[in-house]
């Protein structure tokens, strides 16, 4: 079984990708996601405005090259 991704657990890479290069569904994308991975604070992170831009960025490099997005918090 193929590994799920992330942004809501989309098993398609590419609409992972899509979603990630366009700024604004990849900051309400990601910040969904780690809420619904009970990660709050992490959540919250993803959306203040510098620290949103670096996220996204990070987040997009790393899913074109693993499919994953960047765990910055993971409590």
């Amino acid at each position: 079984m193929a590994e799920k991704q992330d942004y809501f657990f989309i098993d398609n890479r590419i609409v992972s990708i899509i979603l990630a290069i366009i700024p604004f569904t990849a900051w309400i994308c990601g910040f969904i996601t780690r809420f619904k991975e009970g990660k709050i604070v992490a959540g919250i992170i993803r959306v203040i405005p510098f620290c949103g831009l670096l996220i996204w960025i990070v987040d997009l490099v790393l899913m074109i090259l693993r499919g994953r997005i960047w765990r910055l918090l993971n409590v």
